[in-house]
C-alpha cells in the first residue's frame, strides 16, 4: 500500500486571497506599503519566517512582529478566504478507493491546516495531518515530511509519493528519500518546478492518480 502526501496552499486549496491580505496586513503594521496583493504570492508555500526575511527583507525582531501580525487577520478572516480547487475532492476519493494511505504535510501550522480542511469537507480523506508549529517547529518540508510518515508509521521510500506545487515540496522530498510530483496549478510555475526536478509533474488534478500508480510500482 503505498503512502501519499500532500501540500495544503497551492495543491489542495487556493490561499492567495487570505495568505496575500495577511501578508499585506503584517507588512503594514511594520511600516512597509504593501498595496499590490499579487507581488505577494511569493509568501504562498514556503516556511512563513523564511519569506519575511528572504522576500521581505525584515530582520529577526521584525519577522516575529509581522508573523505576530500576520497571525491576527488570518486567524479570524483570512483562514476561510480560500477555495478547494474543482476536482481534488474525487481525486481524493479514486485514490483512496485504491488503497493508498493519504496524508497532509504542510509547512502551515496544523492548528490553520485542519480547520481549512474541515471547512471545505476534505479532512476525512486523511489518515493525518501533519504540520508546522506555530513557534516555527517543524517548518522545513522534509521535516514535515517525516513527521507525517512517522505518524502513519511507515519508512520513507521511493513507493511514497510528495504532491506539491512549490520548489520546497520537491526539494523536500529529495532529502526525505520519497518520489514527488510537482503540480502546475498552484503557485510554483513551471520554471521553478523544471529546476527543482520532481519526478513528474501533473498540469491538471485528474492526472494525479496515474502519475501516482505510476511512481508507486516503483
Amino acid at each position: 500500500m503505498s503512502v501519499v502526501l500532500f501540500d495544503l496552499d497551492g495543491t489542495l486549496t487556493d490561499p492567495k486571497e487570505g495568505i496575500t491580505k495577511s501578508v499585506q496586513h503584517a507588512l503594514r503594521a511594520i511600516g512597509q506599503p504593501a498595496d499590490d496583493l499579487d507581488a505577494l504570492t511569493g509568501f504562498i508555500g514556503p516556511p512563513l519566517r523564511e519569506s519575511f526575511r528572504e522576500i521581505a527583507g525584515l530582520n529577526a525582531g521584525e519577522v516575529e512582529a509581522a508573523i505576530d501580525a500576520y497571525r491576527e487577520y488570518f486567524g479570524t478572516q483570512g483562514l476561510y478566504e480560500n477555495f478547494a480547487y474543482a476536482g481534488i475532492e474525487e481525486v481524493l476519493a479514486e485514490l483512496a478507493a485504491e488503497g493508498r494511505r493519504l496524508a497532509v504535510a504542510t509547512s502551515k501550522p496544523g492548528v490553520f491546516a485542519e480547520p481549512i480542511l474541515d471547512r471545505f469537507g476534505l479532512r476525512g480523506w486523511f489518515e493525518v495531518v501533519a504540520g508546522s508549529e506555530l513557534d516555527g517547529t517543524r517548518a522545513r518540508k522534509s521535516e514535515v515530511i517525516a513527521y507525517a510518515l512517522d505518524l502513519l508509521g511507515c519508512e520513507a521510500s521511493r513507493r511514497c509519493v510528495m504532491i506539491g506545487d512549490r520548489q520546497h515540496d520537491i526539494a523536500g522530498a529529495h532529502e526525505s528519500g520519497v518520489s514527488s510530483i510537482g503540480v502546475l496549478w498552484g503557485y510554483g510555475g513551471i520554471e521553478e518546478l523544471i529546476l527543482a526536478e520532481p519526478d513528474r509533474l501533473a498540469g491538471t488534478v485528474d492526472e494525479l492518480p496515474t502519475l501516482v500508480a505510476d511512481l508507486a510500482r516503483r
